[in-house]
């Protein structure tokens, strides 16, 4: 296998030809659960992009609470898509060789979306905040134009800051071994391999974590100042509409964070866990929230809910 050698800062990088994604080699029923997440792909692309087509298609959603919405739904088909197509490919196909140039893109896309996913369910937050503690000023504090900005301008920073963490990748060589123990070219995994000093990539992949705290911490803050000012409302009705319009969001906040959270806590304290148990419950905690999250919108948000059955109904009515 050649390798390919570049000189940076008077140093010789080389750069393999790619890398071999190696997980899953204790966990006995892989095919079924590979088809089990291609199953769960289908569902995140379809769902959501139905989720998009009937906010599109009303005029009357086209408000800044659902300009996030859809926002949430790109998000997460690119999410899924980042990583899925690719597993398939790996471990049902038994191909896992990925060229070092597509690793480094799969790398970019995965952790750039899953940064977005984080600030998508922040600006959420946002939206309910508005709403709730400042109702009369929704239209000077929160419209379409205000959430386009908001909107642009996480991806703006989550684009470009993933973009940096990933191009600081091709100062390292790689020497030794190309096995890449996890679902896709995950970044510490890679990093880890590099026979040359990679200290700086470990501050970037440590800080990173900032991209789920920073947005996690609004959006708890959020929802206290949310809860004093339900709290203060007089009647009890006023309390139940005020608080119905935040259960969905809040269970996306569950399923995204809860299980990150978990697996990163357990991590710190339980030393002995095994790799593929890891690797599986990191697979999991990234793969599903995007599929849930357009299914617990159609179910809870009575505008879309409403919007849904009436597009099955015209197609029932006019195949």
């Amino acid at each position: 296998m050649s390798f390919l050698r570049t000189v940076l800062n008077d140093s010789v990088i080389i750069h393999p030809p790619g890398f071999y994604i190696i997980g899953f080699q204790t966990f006995p029923y892989i095919n079924v659960y590979i088809i089990f997440l291609a199953f769960v792909y289908v569902l995140t692309v379809v769902f959501n992009i139905l989720l998009m087509y009937i906010i599109t298609l009303d005029r009357r959603l086209h408000t800044p609470k659902f300009l996030a919405v859809v926002n949430l739904a790109v998000i997460d088909v690119m999410l899924n898509t980042s990583t899925i197509p690719s597993m398939i490919k790996t471990f049902l196909f038994n191909d896992n060789f990925v060229p070092f140039n597509l690793c480094l893109l799969q790398m970019y896309v995965h952790y750039a979306f899953l940064a977005l996913e984080s600030f998508a369910l922040a600006v959420l937050a946002y939206d309910r905040f508005i709403a709730i503690c400042f109702p009369l000023h929704q239209n000077l504090f929160n419209t379409l134009l205000i959430m386009s900005c908001i909107i642009g301008g996480t991806w703006m920073y989550c684009l470009g800051l993933l973009a940096y963490s990933t191009a600081i990748m091709t100062r390292l060589s790689f020497c030794n071994s190309l096995r890449v123990f996890s679902y896709f070219c995950d970044y510490a995994p890679v990093f880890r391999l590099a026979c040359n000093d990679y200290s700086l990539q470990w501050s970037v992949a440590s800080a990173s974590v900032g991209n789920l705290i920073g947005p996690f911490s609004f959006i708890i803050l959020s929802y206290l100042i949310i809860i004093v000012t339900v709290c203060r409302m007089k009647s009890v009705s006023s309390r139940m509409k005020a608080l119905t319009t935040c259960i969905e969001h809040l269970i996306l906040v569950a399923i995204f964070y809860i299980p990150i959270f978990s697996i990163f806590i357990c991590g710190l304290f339980v030393r002995t866990i095994d790799p593929d148990q890891r690797v599986l419950s990191l697979s999991l905690a990234s793969c599903l929230p995007p599929c849930i999250n357009p299914i617990v919108y159609s179910l809870k948000t009575k505008e879309i809910k409403n919007r849904a059955q009436a597009l099955v109904w015209r197609m029932k009515t006019n195949p």
